[in-house]
């Protein structure tokens, strides 16, 4: 089986930078079409399309219900059908906790759980990825080619203090992931989550890479962990299905 992407259509969420902008400059070096989604214009587009390929940029907010039809109609209208998708998108930017606390260990602000913070990881890291992954399913062409879902988790399904909604939410994902890679399997779809380490997307400050290396862990970058969604969005992967990979 050819290792490459040529002829596929991939969409991936949250594409306006970090371990997103990787990926889907990785997907197109291989040969894919990408569809980028933000609620922004994403500015990886020249930079995909200096690996060949074509590239649509969709303006969506993902907290709003419609925002994955829209995606894939957009898709479909300027390269075809979409037979990839990395749901990458977070709504972490709503940290919070139980506690008293107002600020993590690497100093960043904290909010009590509440349904502000909740609905917006929610709707984001959960719902949003649950549509994408039915809008998927009902349009892949029926032509034994089948599909690939990569969802990008943070391993939160024990908890995740001091981000709660968001670790809730990432779990719902990859609990979801799951579901689409046995239901799916007849369509030739595989569906994987993928767990970065702390990744350098433009947060990481020297305080938090102290910490980092204190604990005997490194931080990765970017292309890093693309290097391995876009491995599990090729042929070659074909076999790999229902995993969450975990990288350090």
């Amino acid at each position: 089986m050819a290792p490459g992407l040529q002829g596929r259509v991939a969409v991936v969420t949250g594409a306006s930078g970090g371990i997103g902008t990787a990926t889907a400059v990785e997907l197109a070096r291989l040969g894919a079409d990408i569809v980028l989604s933000d609620v922004r214009p994403a500015v990886v587009e020249d930079a995909v399309r200096k690996q060949g390929g074509r590239v649509v940029v969709v303006d969506a907010d993902l907290q709003r219900e419609e925002s994955a039809a829209a995606i894939f109609d957009a898709a479909e209208r300027a390269l075809g059908p979409v037979s990839v998708l990395v749901n990458n998108a977070t709504g972490w930017s709503h940290q919070d906790t139980f506690s008293e606390a107002r600020a993590d260990r690497f100093g960043r602000a904290l909010e009590p759980v509440g349904a502000r913070s909740f609905d917006a990881n929610m709707a984001v890291d959960a719902r949003a990825g649950a549509l994408l992954m039915a809008e998927l399913a009902r349009r892949l062409p029926r032509d034994g080619a089948g599909g690939r879902i990569v969802s990008i988790s943070s391993g939160a399904p024990s908890g995740f203090p001091h981000e709660v909604s968001y670790g809730a939410a990432k779990a719902a994902l990859e609990n979801l992931t799951m579901s689409a890679a046995a239901e799916l399997a007849p369509l030739g779809v595989t569906a994987n989550v993928v767990i970065p380490p702390i990744t350098d997307t433009g947060w990481v400050t020297d305080a938090v890479r102290a910490s980092v290396a204190q604990a005997g862990q490194r931080v990765a970058e970017p292309i890093d962990v693309a290097a391995v969604v876009a491995w599990l969005c090729t042929d070659a992967a074909h076999l790999v299905s229902g995993n969450r990979i975990r990288l350090r």
